[in-house]
């Protein structure tokens, strides 16, 4: 797949549009529109890659909508070489984001199948991340302390294991309430004991799944 005029002048309309809706982190906004979205689309949906929109990816899950994503890596404020955990690989089209930010990442993917497509096709295209297929619920404590985690499916509560796997300053942002809609939470861990949560608005994301395919 090749990314011409035509896709860098969609993109540019959608940058404007995410603009508009009140997206204003510049490293955002310049890493998404460096980044060809079409990529993680299959070819013959190229018309509804650089729509704000989500979109099915197979698996019962969807690439988020770009609103989100910018939404969500603009809270977590990633700063030149943090740790961070995503959870839910998905198409790989955030964790791209992130891994252009400059975030030392590690992506957990529990759908088998989206997992070996975005470890196989993220390098590719030179986005580094270290890749695991497992259960988003238990985190990755062999490789913890984070200093952000995003969370990117509906989760019914906020896994305890999470916030014990941040740094204390950690932060976790997660989505988290039922299957048709979910508070955005913006959880900062102040102590190995205590942590401050702040909501940031209404989103709908696939439910988290617990245990391994």
């Amino acid at each position: 797949m090749k990314d011409n005029f035509r896709t860098k002048g969609m993109r540019k309309k959608l940058i404007e549009v995410l603009r508009k809706k009140g997206i204003n982190n510049d490293a955002v906004l310049e890493v998404m529109m460096e980044i060809p979205r079409h990529y993680f689309f299959d070819s013959s949906f190229l018309e509804f890659a650089y729509d704000d929109k989500a979109f099915p990816i197979g698996a019962g899950q969807t690439i988020s909508q770009p609103y989100t994503v910018a939404f969500q890596s603009s809270l977590l404020n990633i700063k030149k070489g943090e740790k961070v955990l995503e959870i839910g690989t998905g198409s790989g089209y955030q964790a791209a984001v992130l891994a252009k930010l400059g975030a030392k990442l590690f992506t957990i993917e529990r759908h088998k199948s989206l997992y070996e497509k975005a470890k196989s096709r993220l390098p590719e295209w030179g986005y580094r991340a270290r890749f695991f297929y497992g259960d988003g619920y238990k985190g990755l404590p062999a490789f913890a302390p984070f200093e952000k985690i995003i969370v990117t499916c509906g989760a019914p509560f906020v896994p305890e294991a999470l916030i014990e796997q941040l740094n204390i300053g950690g932060v976790l942002v997660i989505p988290v309430g039922g299957d048709d809609t979910q508070k955005m939470l913006y959880i900062t861990k102040t102590s190995e004991t205590e942590y401050k949560t702040e909501s940031t608005g209404d989103f709908a994301f696939v439910p988290m799944l617990e245990n391994k395919e």
